[in-house]
C-alpha cells in the first residue's frame, strides 16, 4: 500500500518517549526517519524492560521501529559536521529535524537555519522555562495522582506514561503542520513543545482546573466513574468486569439485560432522582452498584458476557496484561493492530502497525535496525559521501 508520507525524510535526535514515538508514528505512515545516535546509544539504549535472553532493551527496539539509524561521534567537531548536514540537506521534502537535546547549542534552530533557511525544527522540552521534567513529575505537578485510587489511600501514580505518549502525537503534528506551512509559504519552523504544558493544557482541556476552582478539590472515586455511571462487578467464578453507562440507551440496556428496570424506577420515585441522567446515576452511584452487583455474582463471566453483548450493553473485562497478550497469541484477531515480528537480535516480539488506518488498511510493522547499521548507507546517499571518505570517518572513531 502507499503509505501517505512517503518521501519525507526527517532526522530525529531524540531518546526516551516522547521523540522517539514521534518518529516511529511518522515512520510508520511512510516517512524516512533517520535517528542520530552517539556512538554506543544514547541514554535510553538499554531502558527497561529488556530481552530475557540477550539484555537488548524491548523498549528501545519498539519505539525505533521502521527508522534508519546512524551512530556518530557527537563530542567531535567531524561527527557534529554530519549530524548538521544529514539535518540539512537540501530537498523539498527534507530539512525537518526533531530532537530533545540539551546544552548543545550547535544543534540549535538558529545554527540549523544558517545552514538552511526553509528549516524546521521541533524541539522537546520539560519546562517552557527549560527547567527538566518527565512524565512521571509533571504528572504529580498537575494533581492527577491525587485524583487516582481509593478515597482511603495516598495518591496513587499510574505505570502508563500518557503525557509522554500525548507528547509524541504533538510532536508529530507539529512536524506536519510545519511541513504544510512551508509547502504554502516557503518558510520555514521553529517550534518548542514543553511536556509540562503539554499536562497542564490537556487537563486545562477536560474541564478539570475550572471545575478545581470553583469547587474545590475533587474526591477520589476508586473504580467509580466521575459525573457518569461506572463501576466494577465480581462474577461467581471470580471474574471481574467493568460496566459503563453513559447514555440513556447504555442505562436502559444494562438495566433490561440484569433485570433490574421496575427496581431502578421504584428507587428513582422514592428518592425524586432520574437515573436516565448522568447526575442521577453519579450521585446515587453507591445504590445503584449494590443494585447491579448482585446479578454477576450469580453468574459465571462466560454466562455474564453472553448476557451483556446480547443486550448491547458497554462493558469490559479485567485481565493482566499477560492475559491480554494470550489472547492475542491464541486468536491475532482479538487485536488485529497487533504482529509478531522478527526483531534482530531478539527474535520473535508482539509489535504493531500504526493505530491509524490508511484507506482501510493497517501500515504494518517493520523491525529497528540495529544501533548504526544505517550510518554508511545514510551518509552515502544524502551527503554523497565516497567510499575514501567513509573509511577515514572510520579510522578516525568518528562513525
Amino acid at each position: 500500500m502507499s503509505r501517505p508520507l512517503e518521501g519525507l525524510r526527517v532526522v530525529e535526535f531524540a531518546s526516551f518517549v516522547a521523540g522517539p514515538s514521534a518518529g516511529m508514528t511518522l515512520a510508520q505512515l511512510g516517512a524516512d526517519v533517520i535517528r542520530v545516535d552517539p556512538l554506543g546509544g544514547n541514554s535510553d539504549y538499554r531502558r527497561w524492560p529488556v530481552d530475557t535472553g540477550s539484555d537488548n532493551s524491548l523498549y528501545w527496539n519498539s519505539l525505533n521501529r521502521g527508522k534508519r539509524t546512524v551512530a556518530v561521534d557527537v563530542r567531535s567537531p567531524e561527527g557534529q559536521e554530519l549530524v548538521l548536514a544529514l539535518a540539512t540537506a537540501p530537498g523539498p521534502d527534507a530539512g525537518i529535524f526533531a530532537d530533545n537535546n540539551v546544552g548543545r547549542p550547535w544543534l540549535s534552530h538558529d545554527a540549523l537555519a544558517a545552514r538552511r533557511p526553509d528549516m524546521i525544527t521541533v524541539h522537546f522540552e520539560g519546562h517552557a522555562d527549560g527547567r527538566g521534567a518527565v512524565d512521571y513529575t509533571v504528572n504529580t505537578e498537575v494533581g492527577v495522582p491525587d485524583l487516582t485510587g481509593p478515597p482511603e489511600t495516598a495518591p496513587v501514580n499510574h505505570v502508563l506514561p500518557a503525557w509522554d505518549i500525548i507528547a509524541g502525537q504533538s510532536l508529530a503534528t507539529a512536524v506536519l503542520a510545519a511541513v504544510y506551512r512551508r509547502a504554502r509559504t516557503g518558510e520555514g519552523s521553529r517550534v518548542n513543545i514543553a511536556l509540562a504544558d503539554v499536562a497542564a493544557a490537556w487537563v486545562a482541556n477536560l474541564g478539570w482546573l475550572t471545575e478545581v476552582s470553583q469547587r474545590g478539590d475533587r474526591e477520589r472515586h476508586g473504580n467509580y466513574m466521575y459525573g457518569s455511571f461506572g463501576v466494577d462487578a465480581v462474577t461467581a467464578d471470580g471474574g471481574r468486569l467493568y460496566l459503563v453507562a453513559l447514555t440513556p440507551r447504555q442505562w436502559k440496556n444494562l438495566t433490561e439485560t440484569t433485570g433490574t428496570t421496575a427496581v431502578f424506577a421504584a428507587l428513582a420515585e422514592s428518592l425524586g432522582t432520574d437515573f436516565f441522567t448522568d447526575e442521577g446515576r453519579y450521585t446515587h452511584r453507591e445504590a445503584v452498584a449494590a443494585i447491579i452487583r448482585p446479578w454477576f455474582a450469580q453468574r459465571t463471566m462466560a454466562e455474564a458476557k453472553t448476557a451483556l453483548d446480547a443486550g448491547g450493553v458497554l462493558w469490559g473485562p479485567y485481565q493482566t496484561m499477560r492475559g491480554f497478550t494470550e489472547k492475542f497469541q491464541a486468536d491475532p484477531t482479538s487485536a488485529p493492530v497487533l504482529v509478531d515480528l522478527d526483531q534482530p537480535g531478539i527474535g520473535t516480539v508482539i509489535s504493531s502497525s500504526a493505530p491509524i488506518r490508511v484507506d482501510e488498511h493497517y501500515t504494518g510493522a517493520a523491525p529497528a535496525h540495529v544501533l548504526g547499521a544505517d550510518t554508511d548507507e545514510v551518509l552515502a546517499s544524502v551527503l554523497g559521501l565516497s567510499d575514501a571518505e567513509l573509511g577515514k570517518l572510520h579510522d578516525a572513531g568518528t562513525i
